[in-house]
Formats: structure tokens, sequence, C-alpha cells
């Protein structure tokens, strides 16, 4: 009998769950989503990421975002992956854009080329981001990644420092930046030339100088590193030659997170930095200061592009593959990306975003927001290969050992060249 009245309720239920976690299509089903996202730069970032997600929400009742702050980038990666092997593959996530081949190397997310070609105007949407950004979410012609907060180095300087230095400009090229840094340099006071971060990322403030000398650091393949090239010897030497030949730059490691709070606190008088930091710089710092290009090497302007895009993982199901689209199409509409750059600092990585009202009023208002903008035209892809996080470690190492006069800049070179073409070996052509 109870057998019977048990059949009969699974049946008057047509036996599906109508729970909110459901993909089931029924009247009150609803798809959760995952996402995990870093903050690499000051700022309320959490904050405006959970009132973004909340609002995509509200918009979208079907579908349920669960924002998870995860960390800086390192350990947003590291979470991810261990969710992964632990079999809780998170949905859609923010990681470097210099991770794509890691994570397409692990099976971990899927190429977008599908659900860019079924969306109305995907090929358009795709073409309207700035090509230096799409350099790192491009594996050949297979997009993996789409641009979010994406950013570039800068130089923030301080107007009064210059100025009482002499100075009506800030630094066009190495020679110039020597000589605005020693005139600012007052070691007795505390005061500093320049300030290079050189932990969380000194590759990529290395890269600014091989760049500028007229070599990236690997090639398009991700399977060849460049580190002791004539061309990164030459800007490696410029770098370490700030600190002990110039003497503009303090010995040592360089934190990134307090490189900005010495700025803002006028312990310096240039620094270069994340252009991801400015909106936090804006508000805090209470002297002038001005935003400009990195000062040009033996070959011109350069930099490296860098920041993070959205992914999209694999085994998590169609429904939810769609839901992480959606998601990722609302917060890369060119209004949304323009308020998040302002709120930020980061660069809108769509061209639509910069002809915006609210974009051309902002930067109209305050050019500093435009700078990173315009360096594109010179940016180049962030050094990406493969292994790449064993590849970062061994060129980081490296670099903290010249900065902190442990080794020679050819010595370190070559060491790191040996290490990583032993890494990427199995990448060979």
């Amino acid at each position: 009998m109870l057998l019977a009245v048990l059949l009969l309720m699974l049946a008057g239920c047509g036996g599906r769950s109508t729970s909110p976690g459901s993909q089931s299509g029924g009247q009150n089903s609803s798809v959760e989503i995952s996402f995990y996202y870093p903050v690499a730069v000051g700022g309320p970032l959490t904050k405006l990421i959970e009132d973004m997600a909340a609002q995509f929400t509200k918009e979208n009742p079907d579908i349920v975002v669960k924002p998870v702050f995860s960390g800086n980038y390192a350990d947003t990666l590291t979470k991810v992956q261990t969710l992964i092997q632990g079999g809780q593959t998170p949905d859609v996530a923010v990681l470097l854009s210099t991770d794509v081949y890691t994570l397409v190397d692990s099976d971990a997310i899927i190429p977008l080329t599908d659900l860019i070609n079924a969306d109305p105007d995907g090929t358009s949407y795709i073409a309207d981001f700035f090509p230096a950004f799409m350099a790192n979410s491009r594996i050949g012609d297979t997009v993996y990644g789409i641009p979010f907060q994406r950013s570039m180095i800068v130089m923030y300087y301080n107007k009064e420092l210059l100025s009482q230095a002499g100075f009506s400009e800030p630094p066009r090229n190495w020679d110039e930046l020597v000589a605005a840094g020693k005139a600012i340099t007052k070691p007795d006071a505390g005061i500093w030339g320049i300030k290079i971060p050189s932990d969380g990322y000194p590759y990529w403030m290395a890269q600014v100088f091989a760049i500028q000398s007229g070599r990236n650091l690997m090639n398009d393949d991700g399977t060849e590193v460049y580190f002791n090239s004539p061309e990164n010897l030459q800007g490696v030497s410029f770098m370490r030659d700030l600190i002990f030949t110039h003497k503009v730059m303090p010995e040592g490691v360089i934190s990134w997170a307090s490189t900005p709070t010495d700025f803002i606190s006028g312990k310096v008088g240039m620094i270069y930095h994340s252009s991801g930091s400015l909106t936090n710089i804006t508000n805090s710092a209470n002297f002038p200061f001005g935003v400009a290009f990195l000062p040009a090497g033996p070959k011109g302007y350069g930099a490296p592009t860098g920041g993070g895009n959205f992914y999209i993982f694999k085994g998590i199901g169609e429904a939810k593959q769609q839901a992480a689209w959606k998601f990722i199409r609302f917060m890369t509409e060119p209004e949304r990306l323009a308020q998040w750059s302002l709120d930020t600092g980061y660069v809108a990585p769509r061209q639509a975003s910069w002809d915006t009202q609210l974009m051309k009023d902002a930067v109209a208002k305050d050019p500093n927001y435009g700078v990173a903008r315009d360096q594109l035209q010179y940016a180049r892809a962030e050094l990406s290969v493969h292994n790449n996080p064993q590849v970062y470690k061994i060129y980081n190492d490296q670099i903290q050992a010249i900065v902190n006069g442990q080794k020679g800049v050819p010595e370190a070179l070559e060491e790191a060249q040996r290490q990583a073409e032993a890494v990427l070996a199995p990448f060979g052509r």
C-alpha cells in the first residue's frame, strides 16, 4: 500500500526535481553558475564584481551567478586547478590571458568558437576587441578567452616632485628617465626617482625593456623563449643599471602591492605599474600626478599587455556553458566595460566602449584615463608559453637574483634560458 502511494506521488510530480539548481527547463528551474575571479589592484573590486553579478541575475532570473573571490591571479589558477582535480569544476572564471596554453594543455576550457558563431552578432562582437588584447586570447585562429580586466604597464609621475627637480614634462626615453630619476632621488629623505616592482609579476616589468630593445620574449606558438637574446640582455641590463649604476631605484625586491602606496605617500617620483591602479591612485593621491607612456628604449615605445580574460570550463553541461556565455556577454557590453574601466582603471578592451558618451566625457575631464588606450598602438603580447607557471617562476627567480645583486645579468639570463628550454622541450617542433 505504501509503495502504491509513493508511486502515485512520483507520477503526480512527473518524477522531476523542482529545486533552484535544476536545469530541467521547468517553470521554477534556474541555472546556477560559479564565477571565480581574482583581484590584483587596489580599490573595492570585490564589491563591484558582486554588484554586477547581482545585476545580471536580476535581469536574468533564470540564471544565478555565484561570484567567488579567489585571491590574486596565481591563487585563482591554483584554486581552479584544484577544483577540477577534485571533480568540482568551476563554470566560468577570470584568469590571466597568458594562462591560455596551460588551460588548453590541461583540457580545462572550451574553445569559444561555436558560441561566437552561434551568437547573432558574434563576429562583430569579437572584432570590436582591440587586436593587442586578442593576441593572448587566441591560439592560432581559435578564440579561448574573452578580454575583461585587461591592463597595460604605464608610468605614473608626481608632477610636484618632477617640477621641483626642474622637469616640466615626464621623461620620454631611457636617458631622460635616468636624468629625472637622479634629480628626484634623495636617499636621506627616503625619496627615490623611480620604482619598478620586482615581486608579483617581475617577468612582466622586465618584458618592457626587452620589447623596447627590439624583441619580445617568446615566439607566437608558445614553444620558445628568448631570455638570453642580445635584446633582452640590453633591456635587463638597463633595468639593473637603474639600481646599481644610476642609483635612482632602491636595491632589492620592490613590492608590487606597496609601490602604488609609496607613490601616493610621496616617497617616489615615478613608478611603473598596472593601468588598473589608476582609479585607486586618483582617489588617494593628494598631489597632482600624471600618467604617461613608458619611456622609449633604443627601438622606441613598447609595452606588454596584461590582465585577465573570461574562460568557460569543460564538463559543466550545455545549459551552464550557455549561461556562462550570456554572463560574459553581459559583463563585456560597451557601456558596462566603460563603467568598469572608470571604476577600476583597467583598460576597456572594446573599441565601442571608448565611443560611449560616458567614456568620452571621462577622458575629456581626466586625460589620464586615455593614456593606456593610446599606448596600445605600441603593445605586444604578454609572455605566454606552454607550462607557463613554471616558466614564469624560472624567469622571476632570475630577475629577482639580478635586482638583489646576487647574479649578473648574463649569468642569470643564461640560466633562465637553460631551465626554460628544458620545461618547453616536450612542446618543441
